[in-house]
């Protein structure tokens, strides 16, 4: 295989190999097995278990996070709650399903970057959860290059790199120009850990810089995403929304939604008219398929006004109007990058 090859490729090739043998650049495949790929490398586990007992201890002041201890959702986190119980979820769902279950009161979860687009699904996933966006944080995103290094002390060369699909995204032109093979992981920070427990000097991972003093790793290079301005956006998910009557502060606020449009003729085109009409400016609009038939489409939309706003009264009642279905994920102060 060479360099060119998408990871996608590379990752379901090496692990349907045999969990002896080595990949081209030496990584060892026999945690790449189903039950490794739903629990953190073993030198993440003594961190994660540390941070769960403080987050039982006081569920109202966790938020949980997907990731490794040390990924970009664990600095999301502090960020916007510097006070907090960061709480470590393996998965997306496993993080919702915290603030469900009451062991977090909130959930922080990554929706969209400035240069490789959507994070998580979070149109599938919200709606499923019953949680409702109150707060959006905006993390400015660098990665780093970090391996194991030898007896010698030297590090390389680096012929792979483990990483989040969008890490790697963010950071393809910098991997491209080295011939480092991407190779898609969980997180950044369990990247990390995961190279940490392989031991394989020939593989490193991107990841933030502090993730290496937690996993004993030596970083190669710094600032390795392709810009300079490398953004994510964060939404903070709780069991009860915002009422925006009595919750806001009176600032600039945002209101979530996803809506399903009449299979009709011009049906979008109508259902947006409200907004153009009432002079409400809508800041995001995607579409996704919603089951098998491919005979709707389903929306999730971003707005910037609130609920009890006249204008934005009228807009969503017209858009409701042209819908078989109309969802408010929630309604939370803006918070400009």
């Amino acid at each position: 295989m060479s360099p060119g090859v998408h990871y996608w490729q590379l990752s379901r090739a090496l692990v349907s190999r045999r969990s002896k043998r080595k990949s081209h650049c030496g990584i060892k495949l026999s945690l790449l097995s189903a039950a490794a790929m739903h629990s953190f490398p073993q030198p993440a586990l003594a961190l994660v278990a540390e941070m769960e007992k403080a987050a039982a201890a006081d569920p109202s002041r966790a938020v949980s996070f997907q990731g490794a201890p040390g990924c970009n959702g664990h600095r999301a986190a502090l960020e916007y709650a510097p006070d907090c119980l960061p709480l470590p979820c393996f998965s997306f769902e496993d993080a919702l399903d915290a603030v469900k279950e009451g062991k977090a009161a909130k959930a922080i979860i990554p929706i969209e970057n400035s240069q490789h687009g959507r994070v998580a699904d979070i149109h599938f996933l919200l709606p499923e959860s019953g949680l409702y966006i109150v707060a959006e944080h905006f993390l400015r995103i660098s990665h780093a290059l970090m391996a194991l290094a030898g007896p010698d002390g030297v590090v390389g060369p680096i012929k792979a790199a483990y990483s989040h699909p969008q890490a790697l995204g963010q950071s393809r032109h910098f991997l491209r120009e080295r011939g480092i093979v991407p190779m898609a992981y969980a997180d950044t920070a369990g990247a990390a850990a995961f190279i940490k427990e392989q031991g394989d000097l020939e593989a490193g991972a991107l990841a933030p810089r502090n993730a290496a003093d937690l996993y004993g790793l030596k970083i190669v290079e710094e600032e390795v995403e392709d810009a300079a301005d490398n953004t994510t956006r964060f939404v903070v998910l709780a069991n009860k929304p915002l009422d925006p009557a009595t919750d806001l502060s009176g600032g600039p606020a945002m209101t979530t939604l996803v809506f399903e449009v009449r299979n009709v003729p011009a049906a979008l085109y109508k259902a947006m008219g409200g907004f153009a009409t009432n002079g409400v400016n809508m800041t995001k609009l995607e579409s996704y398929q919603k089951g098998a038939s491919f005979a709707a489409t389903t929306f999730y939309a971003d707005i910037v006004g609130a609920p009890g706003d006249p204008a934005v009264d009228r807009a969503l009642e017209e858009l409701a109007f042209h819908c078989k279905e109309l969802r408010m994920l929630g309604t939370y102060p803006q918070e400009l990058p």
